[in-house]
């Protein structure tokens, strides 16, 4: 199971700046467990990803239990269906949240962008016999 503080320390240290996008807002994770909560806050800010360990106020917070979360974050659930389904606590703005598929992939891992990215070889075109 990957924890949701092992999710969030991957995503900080990616360079999102370099990620395009027009996306601007923020969010906030509450990971709810019965003694105790967890909160981390991402700021989306014109493609540009920063990772907070507060409870600050968000444009859209979201709320599940660790297990959920890390089937969120594995990739093994999307965020959007577990919304749909009431399992996955969504308060503000809920297009933020589709956001949160572009974050993760299906290993727990997250996507992060690279300075280099591969352009294919143009094809060599026939000529017409």
């Amino acid at each position: 199971m990957t924890s949701p503080g092992v999710f969030f320390e991957r995503l900080m240290r990616c360079d999102w700046s370099l990620m395009p996008g027009k996306a601007v807002g923020t969010i906030r994770f509450v990971v709810a467990e019965e003694q105790a909560s967890e909160y981390w806050r991402v700021g989306i800010d014109h493609g540009e990803v920063r990772v907070f360990r507060d409870d600050a106020a968000a444009d859209c917070v979201v709320r599940a239990d660790p297990k959920l979360f890390d089937e969120v974050f594995s990739g093994r659930v999307n965020a959007l269906s577990a919304m749909l389904r009431g399992t996955l606590a969504v308060e503000g703005d809920p297009e933020l949240l589709s956001l949160v598929q572009r974050l993760v992939s299906g290993l727990g891992e997250p996507r992060c962008p690279t300075t280099a990215s591969p352009i294919p070889a143009p094809r060599a075109r026939r000529r017409a016999a």
